[in-house]
C-alpha cells in the first residue's frame, strides 16, 4: 500500500504560491513563473489568474533532482504573521503527508510545526494526535494495514527524536526530574514520548522508561533517581483488574516518597478512572504541561531594555 484514500479537495491545505517557492529554493518569482509555464512545475491557476503550486509536486520535484534543492522548513511554513502558527494548518498537511505515506515529509512538517513556535503540547493534541486517530479509524475501516500504520507512526516517533535535540538546546540547569512511560501490556511508543517531549519543553528532566514497563521497574527508577513527578500513559488496557492492581502499587509507592503522579491516555475510560487514583488526570499533553509548569514554573528571562538609572 503506498497511498491511503484521498480526502474531500482542501486547496487550503497543499497548495504553495510563486513567492513561497521562490524563496525556499532560491530563484525569482519570475523564474518560478517562466517553469510553470514551460511545464517545468505542476500549477494550478486562480479565477484571477494566480499560480498556485502543489506542495508534494514542489517536495517530489526537490527529491529528485529537477529543482534547487529546498529547505522543507520553509515551504511548510504558513504565510499568516504573527509569533506563532495555526495548529490546524499542520494538522492538514500531515494528514495529506501521512496519505501519501511520505516519511521526509511527515518529518519536514513536524519540525516546521516546531520551529514556527507551536508548542510542543500543542503539536501533540492538535497536530498529532488528529492525524493518528484518522490513521486508527482507517486501519479499523481496513484501509490501511498494519504495515502501513507501522511505518506511519514510525515516521512520527523519529520526528519526535529530532526534535528532542531541538529541545534540549534551549534547557535550562538545574532541572526537576521526571520519570513516566506505559505499564505492562501497553505496547504504544508515541504517547509516553509525547509526554517526554513536553515536559522536556515545560523545563524538566525528563526520562522515558517506554511503554510495557512493569510497575516494579517503574518504582525502581523512582527509588534511583528521585522525581518529584511521574507520568503514566494508558493507552490500552489488557486486562483491567491486572491493571488496576499495577497501578495502584506504583502509585502508592510514589505517594508515599512525595511524588506527584500524572495520569492519562485513550484507554481511560470513566469507569476506570473511577477506581484509581492520581494527583492530576488530563486528556492531553496540554494539561500535562500545565500540571508540570504549577510545580515548577519556568525561570522569567530578563526583558530587554535600557539599563536603570543609578541614583
Amino acid at each position: 500500500m503506498d497511498r491511503l484514500p484521498d480526502p474531500p479537495p482542501d486547496p487550503g491545505s497543499s497548495y504553495l504560491s510563486t513567492e513561497q517557492v521562490a524563496k525556499a529554493v532560491g530563484v525569482s518569482v519570475t523564474t518560478i513563473k517562466r517553469w510553470v509555464d514551460e511545464g517545468i512545475l505542476p500549477a494550478h491557476k486562480t479565477p484571477g489568474g494566480h499560480r498556485k503550486l502543489v506542495l508534494a509536486d514542489v517536495l517530489r520535484l526537490t527529491r529528485e533532482g529537477e529543482l534547487p534543492p529546498a529547505d522543507p522548513c520553509e515551504l511548510l511554513k504558513p504565510t499568516t504573521r504573527g509569533d506563532s502558527a495555526e495548529p490546524a494548518y499542520f494538522q492538514r498537511q500531515l494528514e495529506d503527508a501521512i496519505r501519501r505515506i511520505d516519511g521526509g515529509q511527515i518529518r519536514a512538517i513536524l519540525r516546521a510545526a516546531y520551529q514556527s513556535r507551536v508548542p510542543m503540547a500543542a503539536l501533540a493534541d492538535r497536530v498529532i494526535a488528529p492525524a493518528m486517530r484518522f490513521v486508527g479509524h482507517e486501519w479499523e475501516l481496513n484501509r490501511v494495514d498494519v504495515a502501513t500504520e507501522h511505518r506511519i507512526t514510525q515516521a512520527v516517533v523519529a520526528s519526535m527524536y529530532e526534535l528532542r535535540g531541538l529541545i534540549l538546546a534551549n534547557a535550562t540547569r538545574n532541572r526537576p526530574v521526571a520519570i513516566g512511560g506505559a505499564i505492562e501490556g501497553d505496547h504504544y511508543v508515541l504517547p509516553t514520548l509525547m509526554a517526554k517531549l513536553t515536559l522536556l519543553e515545560a523545563g524538566w528532566d525528563a526520562v522515558n522508561v517506554g511503554p510495557n514497563t512493569p510497575a516494579a521497574a517503574l518504582i525502581a527508577t523512582i527509588e534511583r533517581l528521585k522525581p518529584k513527578l511521574v507520568w503514566v500513559s494508558v493507552s490500552h488496557v489488557p486486562v483491567v483488574d491486572d491493571f488496576e492492581r499495577d497501578y495502584k502499587h506504583l502509585y502508592y509507592a510514589a505517594h508515599a516518597r512525595g511524588v506527584a503522579v500524572a495520569l492519562g491516555g485513550r484507554a481511560l475510560t470513566p469507569e476506570l478512572r473511577a477506581r484509581l487514583p492520581y494527583t492530576t488526570f488530563g486528556d492531553g499533553m496540554t494539561q500535562l504541561a500545565a500540571f508540570a509548569r504549577s510545580l515548577h514554573p519556568l525561570p522569567q528571562r530578563p526583558k530587554r531594555g535600557r539599563p536603570a538609572k543609578k541614583l
